[in-house]
């Protein structure tokens, strides 16, 4: 028989899939995908609930609901001062098609793309399909510091685009203005697009807050700005999202995403209009229980002797486990071992890497409720009893 295609085949499943199948097997506490306990604002939830009832359930126009792509506009105008027209948004079934329309709309052959490491699993692999080559430029732990000379040496003639996902998963960084006006100068020194993955937007604890790139001097018509109300509104399973874009990048981007996904369910994108109308203090108080959830995972992690990395936003905390590992082993087999003697998932942070990466970081999701954060300490307690005393 013939093969199938070769790219895609060679990738394998995904690991946060991998993980959380083996999480179902054993009935393990699932500290690795990023999906909340919590089920998300009743208010939403009821929303789309009546609009299955008793609206429109045929296709919505493909750009998305006019009433969701005016939410979107609208929620950046009052949260960053950016004036966005309803022409410049275009809803997509969640941010990895958004990505997807975004490299498929941007990319041509032999284009080159930086990408900051570690990087979300899902970037290189489309763009490496694509025909287009990632760079890889890698943040230094454990305060995941951008190097701007290695950024600014691994710009060729052949970049076109920079990928900048901020608050950042894996690492929970968040980029500071300083870093964000130094990309920003690059990308105009160099004639550059940046796609700039905020679905974090609103997830920053203390005194981090988020800058879209957008509003810098000089990017208003060269970010493409990309946002999830999974995210936002703890409703992963709806697969929202949302691009912002000039006309000349958002153009290209739909033509792509007319051919892949098309429109998204009506009932989520009238719900998520909804949510986005609420005001700034609202989308400012997101961050608050997830803070809460975070110290208490961090403080039980501390006291079984882990070593953690900075995290400032998202879902995610990073830890040396290099402690608790053999020596044989690298973190893809200590998450697998941790699954079987501890009962606790966790994501290896080598998927977040091209090629050479550190082998004893591993990624705990803080998304949960007490109950569940608790029992996961207890079962790496029991199971590591000599770093718990």
């Amino acid at each position: 028989m013939k093969p199938a295609n070769p790219g895609l085949s060679a990738s394998g499943t995904t690991i946060f899939e991998a993980m959380s199948s083996l999480a179902r097997e054993h009935a393990a506490v699932n500290l690795g995908q990023g999906f909340p306990d919590d089920p998300g604002p009743l208010a939403l939830r009821q929303a789309a609930a009546d609009f299955v009832v008793n609206g429109h359930n045929q296709y919505p126009p493909m750009m998305g609901l006019p009433a969701l792509r005016e939410a979107a506009a609208d929620h950046q105008r009052r949260l960053y001062g950016l004036d966005i027209a309803v022409a410049e948004v275009l809803v997509t079934s969640g941010a990895t098609e958004a990505l997807l329309d975004c490299f498929m709309g941007l990319l041509d052959e032999g284009d080159e793309v930086i990408l900051l490491e570690p990087t979300y699993d899902t970037y290189a692999p489309v763009i490496r399909r694509l025909g287009a080559v990632p760079r890889a430029v890698r943040l230094t732990p454990p305060a995941w510091q951008l190097p701007l000379d290695a950024l600014a040496a691994a710009l060729s003639p052949r970049t076109k685009l920079v990928v900048l996902n901020t608050p950042m998963n894996p690492t929970g960084k968040v980029f500071t203005a300083a870093e964000l006006g130094a990309i920003a100068d690059l990308v105009l020194a160099h004639d550059l697009y940046v796609v700039c993955d905020e679905v974090y937007e609103h997830l920053t604890f203390g005194a981090a807050r988020h800058i879209p790139l957008m509003t810098l001097p000089g990017m208003r018509d060269r970010v493409v700005r990309i946002g999830s109300a999974g995210k936002t509104f703890s409703l992963t399973g709806w697969k929202i999202g949302y691009i912002t874009a000039a006309p000349a990048l958002l153009r290209p981007i739909a033509r792509a995403h007319q051919f892949v996904t098309f429109t998204s369910a009506p009932s989520l994108q009238h719900a998520v209009a909804l949510g986005l109308e609420n005001d700034a203090a609202y989308f400012r108080s997101l961050g608050e229980p997830l803070a809460r959830s975070r110290a208490r995972l961090a403080a039980g992690l501390r006291a079984l002797g882990l070593p953690l990395l900075t995290c400032d936003g998202t879902y995610f905390l990073v830890a040396d486990a290099a402690a608790w590992m053999r020596p044989d082993e690298d973190d893809v087999a200590f998450c697998r071992r941790l699954v079987l003697e501890a009962g606790v998932v966790t994501i290896p942070m080598s998927a977040f890497y091209l090629d050479a990466p550190p082998r004893t970081l591993i990624r705990f999701c803080f998304c949960k409720h007490d109950a569940t954060i608790d029992a996961a300490l207890e079962r790496l307690a029991r199971a590591f009893p000599r770093q718990s005393g």
